[in-house]
């Protein structure tokens, strides 16, 4: 069996950017995702290998060349296949930046999860490498990235999908956990708050969000955990601003929604920042 590198994972961030994150797993056998979600637009390339990854309730295998989409806040996972080598890159784009690139008043989602377009892989390595080379202006790195998004709509769908209508009181929970998802939270408060019962908004919410109520504060936790990292705060105490009992509580559940420990995540987006 070949030799694992001693530090697979490879995070890029520039606070000129902030619209914009990057990462790439040279082995993607290190890493292994629990089913989540992110607020961003999130599109990868399979560099190596297979995978299988799972979007909302399908399942298909991704082979190196293959392009994922995943709009917001939908339920993924991309994972091993029996332990076979495989490797990736992955942009999170922020959905106001995108609205202004599609030039509409909110962002539009996707309606492609998956695209095995070979022009569509090559040009979305060529924008990670512009974005990873740091002799590259970072006005560049803008434009780069406007030029890919603006055409990558007719690309893989002709057009957008229309925003799917929802359901208000589900928003307002969402919401809710959103606002409170630091501190302890009862499904009763939850349900008060959006004017549900609870046993209905459990069913519901899952069938909205595709995760629980609890699973979904969970992942907003995670999210606070990452802005927190980012500002290059100290692991612990991330950890209990993001209501979390203990830094090993945090560590356990960061590696499992972003398949990267808190160090990692943190410290080498910082350093690839700085070396500008």
């Amino acid at each position: 069996m070949p030799r694992r590198p001693a530090d697979p994972h490879i995070f890029w961030r520039d606070p000129a950017l902030p619209h914009l994150e990057a990462r790439e797993v040279v082995d993607g056998r290190t890493v292994c995702y629990v089913p989540h979600s992110h607020p961003t637009f999130s599109i990868g390339a399979i560099t190596g290998g297979h995978s299988e990854y799972l979007t909302g309730t399908d399942r298909f295998e991704a082979v190196e060349g293959t392009v994922v989409l995943m709009n917001p806040e939908i339920v993924h996972a991309c994972n091993p296949v029996n332990d076979q080598p495989w490797s990736y890159r992955m942009l999170y784009a922020d959905t106001g930046w995108l609205a202004d690139v599609q030039g509409l008043p909110a962002f539009r989602p996707f309606g492609t999860v998956i695209s095995r377009d070979r022009d569509l892989y090559a040009d979305l390595m060529a924008l990670f490498d512009l974005l990873f080379d740091e002799r590259v202006e970072i006005a560049d790195k803008e434009a780069g990235a406007c030029r890919f998004f603006s055409r990558l709509a007719e690309r893989v769908d002709g057009a957008g999908l229309p925003l799917a209508e929802s359901h208000d009181a589900l928003t307002r929970a969402a919401a809710y956990i959103t606002r409170h998802c630091t501190r302890d939270l009862r499904v009763e408060e939850v349900a008060a708050a959006s004017g549900l019962s609870p046993s209905y908004l459990i069913r519901a919410f899952k069938s909205r969000y595709g995760l629980t109520p609890h699973a979904y504060q969970t992942n907003q936790r995670v999210r606070v955990g990452q802005a927190g990292l980012r500002r290059g705060e100290a692991i612990v105490d991330v950890a209990l601003d993001a209501g979390f009992a203990d830094q090993a509580h945090f560590q356990r559940v960061f590696k499992a929604h972003v398949a990267a420990t808190p160090g990692q995540y943190g410290q080498q987006g910082q350093s690839r920042s700085r070396r500008r």
